[in-house]
Order: structure tokens, then C-alpha cells, then sequence
């Protein structure tokens, strides 16, 4: 009897061990990642996830004063972009990291430049981060996606952020997006395609 109280009291301390050591299952499956205030965490490795695709809303072409300037640099998790080419919804979970760039400077009025393939545009430098994160609970008052700014300047970005206002990204996305999950998939040929 004494033998089985030590093993169980032993096994009972190894689950306890495994437990409180072993990585969240958000961690483990990747996905968003909290500081202790709530603030998100700059999220890591995203250049190796699916790119999906690159607007531009370039200066010399909106008077000098578009909205959003640089190139956007749109990426995804494979997995959730598989979820939503299969179903129009991303999963819980799901980081949407939007890179901005700016343009290289270019030779012409309108911000292009000549290259060996033609006069167009080029990626210049990286100039901010904005990243999007669905949770249906945490962020049920922006229709289940909060908004994040870590930064609109050169690298290094700012290592967590604080959630942003509806007036601040959320309201434009739930006023012209909401039926695509919050996201500008005329944007994005990989979003409308079912691939």
C-alpha cells in the first residue's frame, strides 16, 4: 500500500511538471501571444508564411497626401488561409500581418523608376507593421478582429502593442468588410480564389 501512495504521489507530481512547464496550446499551434497587460506580442517568422499579396496606394498617384503610401505586404499562416479558400472564414486564432514598405525612390513625378523590365515600382525600405488577430471573444465589440500598430517607421518595431480603437482600423473594415470576414479580399486574388 505504501509503495502505491509513493508511485501515485510521484506520477501526480510528474503530470504536475509536465503541465505547468509545457508550452500553451496557442504557442504550440502558433497564433497570437499576450504580454501580462494584454498588449500583443510582435509576432515572429511571419515572412515565412503565405504571402498573399502587395497593394499600393502610392503618393505621386493621390495628390501627394494617399492614406496608406507604402506597399502592403499581406501575410498568413497556411494553415488559415487553407481554412478560409475552403469556407469564406478564417479560424479562431488567426494572425494577419500587414508589412508596409516604402517605395524606392524613384526618377519620375508619380514615384516610378526605369528598370531592366519597364518603368513601374519598387519596394524600397520596411516602414511599419500593422497586424490583425480574430478572436471572437476577446474582441466581440470590433466583430471578432482586434487591431494592432507596432510601429509606423523604419525597423526596429515596437515589441508588443496595445489593441487600436474602432476609429483607428476596425470601423473602416466592419463598414466595407464585414461580409468577407473583415478583410479586403478584392485585394487579394489568393482570398478569392479556392485554391
Amino acid at each position: 500500500m505504501k509503495r502505491i501512495l509513493i508511485l501515485g504521489f510521484l506520477a501526480a507530481g510528474a503530470a504536475f511538471v509536465a503541465l505547468r512547464w509545457a508550452p500553451s496550446p496557442v504557442a504550440a499551434a502558433g497564433g497570437p501571444s499576450y504580454t501580462a497587460d494584454g498588449k500583443l506580442k510582435l509576432p515572429t517568422g511571419y515572412r515565412k508564411w503565405v504571402f498573399i499579396g502587395a497593394p499600393l496606394t502610392p503618393n505621386g498617384l493621390n495628390g501627394g497626401k494617399a492614406g496608406f503610401p507604402e506597399f502592403h505586404n499581406v501575410y498568413v499562416e497556411d494553415k488559415n488561409l487553407t481554412a478560409y479558400q475552403k469556407n469564406g472564414e478564417f479560424p479562431e486564432g488567426t494572425v494577419i500581418v500587414k508589412e508596409l514598405v516604402l517605395l524606392r525612390k524613384g526618377a519620375y513625378p508619380d514615384g516610378s523608376a526605369d528598370s531592366p523590365s519597364g518603368r513601374g515600382f519598387a519596394e524600397g525600405e520596411f516602414n511599419g507593421l500593422d497586424v490583425t488577430v480574430k478572436d471572437s471573444q476577446r474582441y466581440a465589440k470590433t466583430n471578432k478582429w482586434g487591431f494592432y500598430n507596432f510601429g509606423h517607421h523604419a525597423l526596429p518595431y515596437e515589441s508588443a502593442a496595445k489593441e487600436g480603437s474602432a476609429q483607428e482600423c476596425a470601423g473602416c473594415h466592419m463598414a466595407g468588410a464585414s461580409k468577407t470576414d473583415m478583410t479586403w479580399v478584392d485585394f487579394y486574388p489568393v482570398l478569392r480564389g479556392k485554391n
